[in-house]
């Protein structure tokens, strides 16, 4: 999650497969021809709310200051993805037209034009926002021409010692071509004369990814004071060490960004994962789509750079230093009062151990009832984690089952899966190598639990699996019993303490079956069958959400009680959209809670009156995808892995679960009640596409933090009075 980015699915790990279809709902006479909102726009809508968050003078600095690393990270892989996609359909002459119906040459120019604004608003908010924040707080990053001779020589000494052994000027001229430039890697764009012959010479110089962005100053200063140079100024301020007999002209920073999308034909491919290392290879020389250079950069450099890096006008971001502003993740400072109050995670009421001291059992629990998780306020380590765990050591646990899509570099959940196979279980992994940006991690892990006995298979050919299961098989007195995990997040431990989401225990018998054959399916054949607690994409998931919809519509249009509730990343699909637009046009009352992207206009007359859409970003990441609905008094309330885009309802397995125990129906119902309510802080969403913040009641107070609140009303559950 680089750097514990909280507002991506983890790691550089995005919500940004291709989805360049046709569109494919029904032209409705009864709906306006430009119904949809843009869903790239929508995105960088998106992200600026992660930088309204970086600019709120309310929240702690080096939060803030974290928000600005997230919203650097979330547009690298926005271009490296999304806008390199376009591109790559505009040069082969395949390209589509958008969501909403535009060329992809005129896509890419708005893109480029809101970019441009707020890669700018980003400088701004560092330079005249958090900064003189962190700066106020005893945290300064200051340039090399303010320090003075002692800071400079302890500096120098350092640069001597830890730096200069490592740098690699590069020379450009006609015995030495122009440098690869990787994706992402800062450089210094360096221009010198030899002081003999007054020739001019150009080099570049990149600055090492392993050493720490931020060098710090020597303290001298009070305790709670201290001082970061960036290790491109500290490097630029030394480069008469690399050039030795060269007079410097000019040097400015630079930063290049490329295509890093990966594409594999599957049924072509004998052996998917060497097909893919090959692939992961090639990336790294995807071309470039955007180059950031500092606003000092002169125009003989910024030439060169435009004609060897082949980028037009419109991909050069002039920006004010420090660029990459992703590296703040490295500012590692132990300042607890410049950060969220800590949040410790309550262990699931229904897993506390009988007696304080005794060991909790875990199968115990789920028998007695479903059991609903909710993180990270309630522990994944003491449920989800312990649930492997304690099966990889049960003796009567035959099985074990489970998909990986993504999971962090020191898993226990793999660790656990490796015990179970070597003390001789059954034990099947289904490893989505194809995560985007996790390839590298899943092909390592998918191999150790190769060499452990674990069977290892990679889903369906073309179908990524992105399906959070997990299932237990276990011999209780001569009668096999299942005990079964779904889930709205990955198995990884990391990013539950980060990523808000949702997960059910549970050995309902009918789960069992259902997840044995889906299972099954998923390493043998084609998904084909219905299941009965479970809705599975592709051949089954949208045709069921259509319907419910359908139902809710019906019902309005009878003049009885209807409501729809939708919690999700993203909000895109036109078949699901179109269908909440004929339900709002009965009335139905509908209520979208979305993180991300969402291309559905709420409010228009005549069409959308009964939608609401509201977002919450905060400290940690809204991941959970719920699916609420009336259904004449009887709530049909489903949870699962699935957003409403193309990818999910056609390309991806994924799975929803109904959640059946009424105190589980009660807890999602008072969730979106709180995150709708109007004193909850919250973004609104209006018809033009256009979100506004409402943090601040009338008299200026802020509104209800509904993660803290989470927090709080959690952590104070007591365990069942019968289990004392």
């Amino acid at each position: 999650m680089d750097g514990d980015n909280i507002q991506t699915d983890s790691g550089l790990g995005s919500d940004f497969d291709d989805d360049f279809d046709p569109l494919i709902g029904v032209n409705d006479p009864a709906l306006l021809t430009e119904r949809y909102l843009d869903r790239e726009l929508s995105w960088l809508a998106f992200n600026q709310r992660v930088l309204e968050l970086a600019e709120d003078p309310d929240l702690p600095a080096l939060e803030r200051a974290n928000f600005l690393a997230i919203f650097a990270s979330n547009l690298d892989e926005f271009f490296m993805v999304r806008v390199a996609g376009l591109k790559r359909r505009i040069l082969t002459g395949l390209a589509v037209p958008t969501n909403i119906g535009r060329a992809p040459q005129d896509a890419l120019s708005d893109i480029s034009t809101t970019a441009h604004v707020l890669q700018a608003r980003h400088a701004h908010a560092f330079q005249d926002l958090v900064s003189p924040a962190l700066s106020e707080a005893g945290i300064d990053i200051v340039n090399w021409d303010t320090l003075d001779d002692a800071d400079r020589r302890s500096l120098r000494d350092y640069f001597s010692n830890q730096i200069f052994p490592v740098l690699m000027p590069l020379a450009v001229d006609p015995v030495h071509p122009f440098p690869y430039i990787s994706g992402l890697s800062l450089n210094l764009a360096v221009r010198v004369r030899n002081s003999k012959t007054g020739k001019q010479e150009f080099a570049r110089l990149k600055v090492p990814t392993m050493l720490p962005r931020f060098v710090r100053v020597d303290r001298r200063e009070k305790a709670d004071s201290v001082r970061f140079i960036t290790l491109e100024d500290l490097i630029a301020n030394h480069l008469g060490d690399l050039f030795p007999g060269m007079d410097i002209l000019e040097h400015h920073v630079f930063r290049v960004t490329r295509n890093e999308d990966v594409e594999i034909e599957e049924d072509e491919t004998e052996n998917l994962i060497k097909a893919l290392e090959k692939e992961l290879l090639r990336r790294r020389f995807g071309p470039p789509i955007r180059l950031e250079i500092t606003e000092d950069m002169d125009e003989v450099t910024l030439g060169l750079l435009v004609r060897e890096l082949d980028v037009t006008d419109q991909e050069v971001y002039r920006l004010p230093a420090p660029l990459d502003l992703g590296g703040l993740f490295d500012l590692r400072i132990d300042r607890p009062d410049l950060r969220y109050v800590k949040h410790v995670p309550t262990t699931a009421v229904q897993l506390l151990a009988p007696e304080p001291n005794a060991e909790p059992d875990i199968f115990s629990a789920i028998s007695r009832r479903d059991i609903l998780l909710h993180h990270p306020y309630e522990s994944f380590a003491t449920s989800v984690q312990a649930f492997l765990e304690q099966a990889a050591a049960d003796p009567d646990v035959l099985a074990i089952k489970q998909t990986l899509y993504r999971t962090s570099g020191d898993s226990p959940i793999v660790e656990a899966l490796i015990a179970a196979a070597e003390s001789g279980k059954q034990v099947l992994a289904l490893v989505e190598i194809k995560a985007r940006f996790d390839e590298q991690a899943n092909i390592t892990w998918a191999r150790k639990l190769e060499k452990a006995g674990v069977h290892v298979v990679y889903g369906l050919v073309g179908l990524k699996t992105h399906c959070k299961l997990a299932l237990v098989v276990r011999n209780e007195d001569g009668v096999l019993r299942h005990y079964s995990h779904i889930g709205t997040g990955n198995y990884n431990p990391k990013t539950s303490r980060l990523y808000e989401d949702l997960g059910l225990l549970t050995a309902d018998p009918q789960v069992g079956k259902d997840l044995t054959r889906l299972f099954n399916e998923l390493s043998g054949y084609a998904i084909e069958k219905k299941f009965k607690r479970l809705l599975v994409a592709p051949l089954h998931l949208r045709r069921a959400l259509l319907k419910s919809i359908a139902t809710e519509t019906a019902a309005a249009q009878a003049g009885k009680p209807s409501g729809i509730r939708i919690k999700v990343n993203s909000m895109v699909d036109e078949a699901i959209i179109d269908a909440l637009y004929r339900a709002s046009q009965a009335r139905v009352p509908i209520e979208i809670w979305v993180r991300g992207i969402c291309s559905l206009k709420p409010g228009v007359p005549g069409m959308s009156e009964t939608i609401k859409v509201r977002s919450i970003l905060g400290r940690y990441l809204e991941h959970s995808r719920i699916f609420s609905f009336h259904t004449n008094g009887d709530p049909q309330v489903y949870i699962g892995s699935a957003d409403m885009m193309h990818r999910n309802l056609d390309r991806r397995v994924e799975a929803l679960v109904r959640l059946v125990d009424p105190d589980h129906l009660t807890e999602i119902d008072a969730l979106f009640t709180r995150a709708m309510d109007d004193r909850t802080s919250s973004w609104w969403l209006d018809s033009s596409g256009e979100w506004t913040r409402h943090h601040l009641d009338g008299s200026g107070h802020p509104l209800d933090d509904m993660q803290n609140r989470l927090m709080q009303q959690i952590s104070l559950r007591k365990r069942p009075a019968g289990r004392r």
